[in-house]
C-alpha cells in the first residue's frame, strides 16, 4: 500500500533517532524540516516559479493557497522529492519521516479495510511489543544499561507517535471516518473518496514528523472534517497542506503561504488573519488590484458580521451550558432544561417564513423515497420560493444528491407530491454534463459562432467575461478535454450564469475551486435574483450564502433551519455533550460499584520513572531559569555572554520548564485519580 512518496531519504527511523527528536523537543529548538533556496521552475514554456524562497519548522501548520495552476502541488513535490527544482536549493532534513496523502492512493488487492490500516501501523505495533518485553526484562534486570537505555529510546518513539492506545485510536478512526461498516470489505471495491479516507485514517494515526495533504476535506462531510482538525490539533502535526476550506483553514493554519507572480508571500495565522494582512497590503499597490480589494473587504466584512456575531451569540449559551454542567452534579433535572431549550433555540426557526410575493418554484407534499431498503427521504414536505438561497447539507449518503434529482426529474419519488411552475433549472454537477470535451472554450460559450456573449443584460467579449473567471487569453482556443479539473469546473460554472434562469441547482461546486474563484462565485451567486439551492460540505460558503437549511439527519428525516449552518452544528454539539454528561452522571454510581470490585490500577513503569525524575530536573531548571533572569538585570554578566545568547537560552529554559511541569501535574493527577 503505497499512502506517500518514499524517495530514499523518506523512511521509518528506528528508535534510536526518534530518541534524538525527543531530546530536540525537550531543548524548545525550532527545527527546519525542509528549507528551500532561490527555487526556479519550469514545464515547457510554463514558468512555475522563479526565486521562491520557502520554510517549514517543527510544529508548524502551513497552508498554500493560489489560483490553480500557480503551482501548489509543485511545491508539494518538490518538499517530498518527488520533483527537483530547475535552480536552487532544496534542504531536507534527513533524520525525519515525511509522509504525503496520495490522491490516488494504492492498497494490497486482498487487504480489507481494517487490515490496510493496521498494515500501515506494523511498526508502531512491533514497538509496543518490544516496549512491553523491554518493561518485563527491567523488572528482572533493573541495573542493565543496555535494556535501560533501549527502553528509553522505544519510549520516545512511542510517545513521539502518541501510539500508547493504537486499538482505541483506529476504533475511533473508522466510526468518524465512517469506515466501521466496511471494515470488513477489500479496501479496493470501495469508491475513490472513501479509499481516501482509508488512506487518510492510516496517516493520522502512523502520525509521520511531516505530513502533506492536498485538498483532504474532498469527500469528507462536515463531522468528519471537525474529527479531522480536533486530531490534527490535539497530535500536534506539523503540515504543509493545500486545501479550499477556508474554514478548515481558519481552524488549522498557524501560517498562510499564497504564491503569487512565481514566488510566495507568507502571511502569519489562519484564514482571518491572512485577509486583514493581504487588504493591508493590497491598500498599498496599484489601482489593478482594486476588482481583488474589493471582493476582500466584501469577504472580511461577512466574516466580521457573520462569524464574530454568532460567537458573541454563543458565549451566553456556553457559559450557561458549563455552570449547569457543575449544577447538574446535584440536581440532574437540570440537564434535561437545558437540553429542552437548546432543542427549542436549534428548532425557533423551524418551518417555513413565507414571505408575500414571491413566485412559488416547488411545492413539496409528504415526499418519500427509499433506496435498497434504506429510507433517505420521508414525509418531507416544504416550499421553495423565488430568491430562496437553501443549502442541503448532512452526512455522506444521507440523500442529499438524490433529492436535487428528484426535484429535476431524473429520479422518480416512492410518494409524494411534487407542484413545479413554469421555470427554467439551471444544473451543476461533478460530471459537468454541459461540457463538450472536443469544444474549444470560444465554441462553448458561442456555440453559433461570434466572440460575444450577453451577461446580465451586458453584451460582453468572451475573453473580458472569461477574465472574471481568472482565464488568461491564451485559453479561448483550447479544447475542454486539454482543461484540469478544477478549470473545467470554471468553465461550467461560468457557462451557467450566461444563460437566464429562475433557478440554480449546484452539486458541491467548491470541489477543485481555488479561494479566488470560489470568491468570485459567491459573488455571482449573492446577486442571482432565482431560487439557489445547493449541495455543500463547505462550512464558511454554506455560512455565506444560505437563508435556509435542509439538514438531513441520515435516517430519512429533513430538518429545516434558518439558522447559519457554523451556529446550528454548535448548538447540535452542545446538546451532544450534554446527552454524554447526563449519562455519564447516571452510570455514576455503577461506575463507583466496579471500582470497588477491581483491584486499583498502577502507574506505569514509565509514568512512575517520569514521577520520580521529573522533580529534580524541574528544581534545575528553576534555579536556572533564576540565574538567568539575574544576568539580564546585569550588564557585565548579559554583555559577557551576549545578550541575544542569555535571551535565547532563557526562552528555551522557560520553555522546557513549562512541558516539564505540565507533564508532573499530569502524572500528578493521574496517580491521584488511580488511587481513588
Amino acid at each position: 500500500m503505497t499512502l506517500f512518496l518514499q524517495p530514499s531519504p523518506f523512511y521509518l527511523l528506528p528508535y534510536s533517532h526518534f530518541a534524538k527528536i525527543q531530546i530536540v523537543f525537550l531543548k524548545g529548538r525550532a527545527v527546519a524540516y525542509i528549507d528551500m533556496y532561490d527555487i526556479k521552475k519550469r514545464y515547457d514554456v510554463k514558468q512555475i516559479f522563479d526565486g521562491l524562497n520557502f520554510h517549514i519548522e517543527e510544529g508548524e501548520r502551513v497552508a498554500i493557497i493560489g489560483q490553480n495552476g500557480c503551482g501548489k502541488s509543485t511545491l508539494m513535490k518538490l518538499a517530498t522529492g518527488q520533483e527537483e527544482p530547475d535552480e536552487g536549493k532544496v534542504i531536507r532534513d534527513k533524520s525525519i519521516e515525511i509522509a504525503m496523502l496520495s490522491q490516488m492512493p494504492k492498497f494490497d488487492e486482498e487487504a480489507t479495510v481494517k487490515e490496510a490500516i493496521e498494515a500501515e501501523l506494523s511498526t508502531l505495533k512491533a514497538a509496543q511489543k518490544r516496549y512491553e518485553e523491554l518493561s518485563n526484562l527491567i523488572a528482572t534486570n533493573p541495573d542493565d544499561k543496555a535494556i535501560l537505555k533501549e527502553h528509553e529510546e522505544v519510549t520516545a518513539f512511542l510517545d513521539h507517535h502518541n501510539a500508547w492506545d493504537l486499538s482505541n485510536k483506529i476504533e475511533r478512526a473508522l466510526q468518524e471516518f465512517k469506515l466501521k461498516e466496511y471494515e470488513d470489505r477489500l479496501v479496493t471495491s470501495l469508491s475513490g473518496g472513501e479509499q481516501r479516507r482509508v488512506a487518510l485514517a492510516s496517516l493520522i494515526l502512523k502520525k509521520p514528523d511531516l505530513l502533506l495533504l492536498d485538498e483532504p476535506t474532498n469527500h469528507l462531510d462536515v463531522y468528519m472534517v471537525e474529527f479531522l482538525e480536533e486530531i490534527l490539533l490535539k497530535e500536534k502535526f506539523t503540515l504543509l497542506l493545500i486545501s479550499h476550506d477556508r474554514y478548515f483553514i481558519d481552524h488549522i493554519a498557524t501560517r498562510i503561504v499564497e504564491v503569487e507572480d512565481l514566488k510566495l508571500v507568507s502571511y502569519k495565522g489562519g484564514y482571518e488573519s491572512y485577509l486583514a494582512q493581504k487588504e493591508a497590503r493590497l491598500q498599498s499597490m496599484q489601482r489593478e488590484y482594486e476588482n481583488l480589494l474589493r471582493l476582500l473587504k466584501r469577504e472580511e466584512e461577512w466574516l466580521a458580521t457573520g462569524v464574530r456575531a454568532r460567537e458573541t451569540r454563543n458565549q451566553g449559551r456556553k457559559r450557561r451550558v458549563f455552570e449547569l454542567r457543575e449544577q447538574a452534579k446535584k440536581n440532574p433535572t437540570l440537564i434535561r432544561k437545558m437540553k429542552i431549550e437548546l432543542e427549542r433555540e436549534k428548532k425557533s426557526w423551524r418551518g417555513e417564513k413565507i414571505v408575500a410575493k414571491k413566485k412559488m418554484l416547488f411545492e413539496i407534499e409528504n415526499l418519500n423515497y427509499t433506496i435498497a431498503g434504506k429510507e433517505l427521504i420521508k414525509n418531507f414536505t416544504t416550499r421553495i420560493l423565488q430568491r430562496d438561497k437553501i443549502a442541503i447539507v448532512g452526512p455522506n449518503g444521507s440523500g442529499k444528491s438524490t433529492l436535487l434529482k428528484i426535484l429535476l426529474g431524473r429520479l422518480k419519488q416512492d410518494s409524494g407530491v411534487i407542484k413545479k411552475g413554469e421555470l427554467s433549472i439551471g444544473y451543476f454537477d461533478q460530471h459537468r454534463e454541459m461540457l463538450k470535451d472536443d469544444a474549444t472554450l470560444i465554441e462553448t460559450f458561442c456555440p453559433d459562432g461570434g466572440d460575444r456573449v450577453i451577461v446580465d443584460g451586458k453584451n460582453m467579449h468572451v475573453y473580458g467575461y472569461l477574465k472574471n473567471f481568472l482565464f488568461p487569453k491564451e485559453y479561448l482556443d483550447k479544447k475542454i478535454f486539454q482543461l484540469s479539473g478544477g478549470e473545467k469546473n470554471r468553465v461550467a460554472l461560468a457557462l451557467l450564469f450566461t444563460k437566464k434562469y429562475d433557478c440554480l441547482i449546484l452539486d458541491e461546486p467548491t470541489n477543485d475551486l481555488d479561494i479566488q474563484t470560489i470568491n468570485i462565485l459567491e459573488e455571482k451567486l449573492l446577486s442571482f435574483e432565482g431560487a439557489l439551492l445547493f449541495v455543500s460540505h463547505d462550512r464558511y460558503f454554506v455560512d455565506k450564502l444560505a437563508q435556509k437549511l435542509f439538514i438531513f439527519k441520515g435516517d430519512g428525516e429533513i430538518e429545516i433551519s434558518h439558522q447559519s449552518y457554523s451556529e446550528y452544528l454548535d448548538i447540535e454539539k452542545e446538546i451532544q455533550g450534554l446527552e454524554s454528561f447526563e449519562k455519564s452522571l447516571q452510570e455514576a454510581p455503577k461506575e463507583e460499584i466496579k471500582k470497588e470490585n477491581k483491584p486499583k490500577k498502577k502507574l506505569s513503569y514509565k509514568e512512575q520513572r517520569d514521577l520520580e525524575l521529573l522533580p529534580p530536573k524541574i528544581e534545575e531548571l528553576e534555579a536556572k531559569i533564576d540565574e538567568l533572569n539575574n544576568c539580564l538585570a546585569n550588564p557585565e554578566c548579559y554583555n559577557q555572554k551576549g545578550l541575544q545568547e542569555v535571551s535565547q537560552e532563557l526562552a528555551q529554559a522557560q520553555k522546557e520548564y513549562e512541558t516539564l511541569s505540565e507533564r508532573y501535574l499530569e502524572l500528578l493527577e493521574l496517580q491521584e485519580e488511580l488511587e481513588r
